[in-house]
């Protein structure tokens, strides 16, 4: 899939955030109030960087400009437990090359939240088949979260589509992050394309993702070995008595 073959190729500022609003003191959000766009440019784009720089913030805002419910979900869920979502949906545009046939929009902080609006429908009376079927049949309550995580994965997910994945990690053990990878890019092959917020660094790994990370001075590609996440964990795996000493060492 080419650039200029994605669902969403760029994603720019349509109008200014409210002069008072703490989203002006977001990196994410100041370097689109700079008059710059993100162009996505693979199938696969990664969003990492410390917390507070606003990854979740901007991909949540590109979830809800496409029309995903803010909570999570496919753009037919229509349920809201909580208004804590940030007006910068508002003014942003995203480019389109193509419309997609398939979509989803996956939080780790809200998808107990999903598991339950399915469970809610599903109990009301109704000829079509069970929206679980969809999911695999079992419950999302009834199984880990892992596991209900990569149930929407590979029963739900099924191509031709833009999936927005904030933090998916969060209920993933490594060797189910290995197995979402695969999913990816079985999924990548079927036309479809994935927009990522992660502090995995497992998930930047992925082959072929283009990784931009966000910091106070911007956004910019990057290398995964270049990331701090990689340095961090690579620096803790050879020698984590050494890191820690030193950290006990910075905090006294």
């Amino acid at each position: 899939m080419k650039s200029d073959e994605l669902y969403i190729c760029a994603i720019m500022l349509k109008s200014p955030v409210e002069e008072d609003s703490y989203l002006n003191n977001v990196p994410a959000v100041k370097f689109l109030t700079e008059n710059k766009r993100i162009d996505l440019i693979s199938p696969v784009t990664v969003f990492v960087g410390e917390n507070g720089v606003g990854k979740s913030t901007l991909i949540e805002a590109v979830a809800i400009a496409y029309g995903f419910n803010p909570e999570g979900g496919t753009k037919n869920f229509c349920f809201s437990t909580q208004n804590t979502h940030s007006s910068l949906h508002e003014h942003i545009r995203l480019s389109r090359a193509k419309m997609s046939k398939d979509g989803f929009f996956l939080r780790a902080e809200s998808y107990y939240n999903n598991a339950s609006y399915i469970d809610e429908l599903d109990r009301q009376p109704c000829a079509s088949p069970k929206i679980i079927n969809s999911f695999g049949g079992i419950s999302l309550h009834k199984q880990s979260h892992g596991e209900s995580f990569l149930a929407a994965v590979q029963n739900r997910f099924g191509g031709n589509g833009i999936y927005i994945l904030d933090e998916p990690e969060a209920a993933l053990s490594p060797m189910r992050q290995l197995t979402l990878i695969r999913e990816i890019q079985r999924l990548v092959k079927a036309d479809s394309q994935f927009i990522i917020s992660t502090h995995s660094p497992m998930l930047m790994a992925m082959p072929g993702a283009d990784i931009l990370e966000i910091t106070a001075g911007g956004i910019t590609p990057v290398d995964y070995r270049e990331t701090e996440h990689y340095r961090v964990m690579k620096r803790f795996l050879e020698q984590p008595e050494k890191l820690l000493k030193y950290m006990d060492e910075t905090e006294t």
